[in-house]
């Protein structure tokens, strides 16, 4: 294959609307004109036609101490009702909202009057075990309904969610549980993944011991039953959860919060090793999920049948699997395991048994899928959909065209999403029906967005021509702060163009269309299968091992995930004698998976005798990444000592 496939399949391919698609499409070109002409109006409308407002607001931004944005702070609501309740009173609670499909082949049914029941008992559980308005919960559970249940549970009764993905390890729980001051924990016995059942609660109890981490603010630990596997029990602390839910009164009523009342944080990697904890509110938020759930996805509620693969630990699945299809009224799928358990195809498999018609998936496993070849999804049926959509990472056009012609039938538009968990909701992408779509292009800012790529002084640059990505005018969906960090949310986010201006940490450029592509992250953040990681907490898990002494760690160009990780570490004096390097790379690797969690774990671990450092003690992971990737050493004459680089090659 040609180096420059991804330059002859932009120039050759282009798809412009359907013109049967667009006749019924939810959007139009029409959104953007409004847009356009009154931005806040526009935003006002899709608040008001979009959610249930208890008060209705008044006011539509106070933007007058950027960058704390206030949205419609004068109405109240309460999210769980809007996903839920509202949907029962119209006479849509035999709609399912849930198809569940377990790893194993387990599978349940939910409908939206059997899901409002479920929470409403949820929520009286948690107010019986002192859950207020403002406490905060930590739910680290695998991708089975109960976890949809609990975060809307938490979100009635007015407390604040903060889910850790599955896979995470006791010291990541720990980190989350002590940085917000989680009263309580929900979690399971374990779930099923890769065919074995993955073991969650002794992960908790390893959090939370108080003989190695101290004390913690958690009272109680409210466990579900799916693994089947024996777990441990604190007295007076664990209680299982089908025992609690079925204590509890069947009804209870939603109390309206104010519109910026928080609803949940969510932890996501920095340039420092400490994680930050994202802040949303309510009314904004949900807006901003509703709004681009319904017209990036062209959502048809009354015989869609949606799924995003994503885990409840992750951005997308707070916004495209809880909030933005519940509150739409959408049938949706959610599925427990990985794509290719029992075997490869498992995802055909669902898309065929529920009649999908909408699948939002990351570029990473659609490449995994092409590996497997087209024999496997050809062997399905998947003639119900009619729409797919890729999120995660910047999607190379081989496996956007390989996607189209082979699970879309060469048909179905690709709604190509750039977001972060910051902006809460997608912000750059195809509008279906409507817009001519560019094979690994994210294109354009969705109406009401206002997005830019500058140059390092913040002046826009021309089509052709990269720089910057920018937001450069506050949105409803837009993260409220880093909890208990002010000065970190300012520093981060609205510091390097004014404080008015939200830098987003991507590359990116204009082609000569003005259409936007992703040029990855710029600064010390990997993207490995969509899942954002730090350097500096990898550095950090790796200097926690007695034999390491030093440790710098960079993100190499991966053909499976986007990004892989690779580390070069430093031992000890006193340890680089008592194993080998290929024995010291794989504890490494180990010890990583157990401190941050599998998806950490270094693809490698290079044993060096020294790290390139700049006369200033600077670690130059430019040159480090030229290694890791296997290109030529770059210009090494800042190097406090030039001959670091060919040791490290050799090596």
């Amino acid at each position: 294959m040609p180096d420059n496939i991804d330059n002859l399949l932009t120039e050759t391919r282009r798809f412009a609307p359907d013109a049967e698609f667009t006749a019924s499409a939810v959007a139009d070109a029409g959104l953007y004109e409004r847009a356009r002409a009154d931005r806040l109006g526009f935003w006002a409308d899709q608040a008001r036609g979009l959610v249930s407002w208890e008060k209705p607001f008044t006011e539509v931004l106070d933007w007058s101490n950027p960058p704390f944005a206030k949205w419609f702070a004068d109405g109240t609501l309460n999210v769980a009702y809007n996903c839920l309740d509202r949907h029962v009173e119209a006479g849509r609670g035999d709609r399912v909202a849930l198809h569940w499909e377990g790893e194993p082949g387990d599978s349940r049914s939910i409908t939206y009057a059997e899901l409002t029941a479920e929470v409403k008992k949820a929520a009286n559980m948690l107010e019986g075990l002192g859950v207020r308005d403002g406490d905060r919960v930590v739910i680290y559970m695998p991708l089975i309904p109960e976890a949809i249940v609990a975060m809307l549970a938490v979100a009635r009764v007015g407390a604040i969610h903060s889910v850790v993905f599955g896979g995470f390890s006791a010291e990541s729980i720990r980190s989350r549980v002590d940085d917000a001051g989680a009263k309580v924990l929900i979690t399971a016995d374990g779930g099923w993944r890769k065919g074995v059942v993955s073991p969650l609660k002794p992960a908790v109890d390893e959090a939370l011991d108080a003989t190695v981490h101290g004390p913690s603010t958690v009272e109680k630990v409210v466990v579900v039953k799916r693994g089947g596997n024996d777990v441990a029990f604190t007295s007076g602390r664990d209680l299982w959860w089908d025992d609690l839910m079925q204590e509890q009164a069947a009804e209870h009523t939603a109390q309206a919060f104010e519109a910026e009342h928080p609803l949940f944080i969510l932890y996501t990697s920095g340039t420092t090793g400490k994680p930050k904890g994202i802040l949303h509110t309510s009314g904004g938020y949900l807006t901003g999920a509703a709004y681009t759930h319904r017209n990036v996805f062209d959502l048809h509620p009354e015989t869609d049948v949606y799924w995003s693969t994503a885990d409840i630990g992750w951005i997308t699945g707070h916004t495209y699997v809880v909030y933005g299809p519940l509150a739409n009224g959408a049938t949706q799928v959610i599925y427990e395991g990985t794509p290719d358990s029992p075997v490869p195809g498992r995802w055909w498999d669902v898309i065929e048994k529920y009649g999908v018609t909408i699948f939002y998936a990351a570029p990473t496993a659609i490449r995994a899928a092409m590996k497997t070849g087209r024999q496997i999804p050809a062997s399905r049926d998947l003639s119900s959909l009619r729409l797919l959509g890729s999120v995660g990472e910047p999607i190379n056009p081989e496996a956007w065209v390989w996607y189209r012609d082979v699970i879309g039938a060469g048909a179905t538009p690709i709604v190509d999403t750039w977001w972060q968990t910051e902006t809460g909701s997608i912000m750059i992408s195809a509008l279906p029906g409507v817009t001519t779509l560019k094979p690994g292009s994210a294109q354009v800012p969705l109406p009401g967005v206002a997005v830019d790529v500058v140059d390092d002084h913040g002046v826009p640059v021309g089509d052709g021509e990269g720089g910057l990505l920018v937001i450069t005018e506050p949105w409803p969906s837009m993260l409220r702060g880093i909890w208990g960090d002010t000065e970190r949310f300012v520093d981060t986010y609205w510091s390097k163009f004014g404080r008015s201006v939200y830098f987003a940490g991507d590359g990116a450029r204009k082609d000569d269309d003005g259409d936007i592509w992703l040029l990855g992250r710029v600064d010390d953040v990997m993207n490995v299968s969509g899942h954002r990681l730090s350097t500096a907490e990898i550095e950090s898990a790796l200097v926690s091992h007695p034999i390491v002494a030093e440790a710098a760690v960079v993100g190499a160009a991966d053909e499976t995930t986007g990004q892989s990780v690779v580390a070069f570490v430093i031992l000890r004096a006193s340890q680089a004698d008592t194993m080998t390097p290929e024995e010291a790379a794989a504890a490494l690797r180990n010890h990583v998976a157990h401190e941050i969690g599998a998806i950490a774990k270094p693809r490698t671990v290079m044993i060096v005798q020294e790290l390139p450092k700049t006369r200033s003690g600077k670690i130059m992971r430019r040159l480090l990444r030229d290694v890791a990737e296997g290109r030529e050493i770059g210009d090494t004459t800042t190097l406090a000592d030039t001959t670091v680089m060919q040791a490290i090659r050799v090596g």
